[in-house]
């Protein structure tokens, strides 16, 4: 059976996802500041065990994130240590975090993530 593809538009306190393994997308974008994160993340962390099962041979994941919380950054870690596992399973996997060339605190944020998960991790400066 085909995994369906989990795309959420963004909202005001929400990142818009979009999780298509037939196109081979995968992306958060946006701002991450829900009430309640877990109810929010819960979905996405489910398509990314089952997509787990059935991983395409190369997944990029996008992160293009503007401002997220706390409570986001642990889920994050959480989604890439997914990712994480999926590229030990053979597959190749590989994470490109987006900051703009100005934003200390997102470059920061991807470095300490890059520190944290073992496969490759892109830091990509946009203008």
């Amino acid at each position: 059976m085909a995994l369906a593809p989990l795309i959420i538009e963004s909202s005001e306190v929400t990142p818009e996802i979009i999780l298509d393994k037939d196109c081979n997308v995968f992306v958060f974008r946006g701002k991450s500041l829900p009430e309640n994160p877990m109810g929010f993340y819960k979905p996405i962390l489910n398509w990314i065990d089952e997509y787990a099962m059935q991983p395409n041979d190369d997944t990029q994941v996008n992160f293009m994130m503007i401002y997220f919380n706390t409570s986001s950054s642990k889920i994050f870690l959480d989604i890439m240590k997914k990712f994480e596992s999926i590229n030990r399973s053979g597959s190749k996997c590989c994470i490109n975090w987006y900051y703009k060339e100005d934003d200390e605190e997102i470059l920061e944020a991807g470095e300490i993530y890059s520190e944290r998960v073992s496969m490759p991790f892109n830091l990509k400066a946009e203008e």
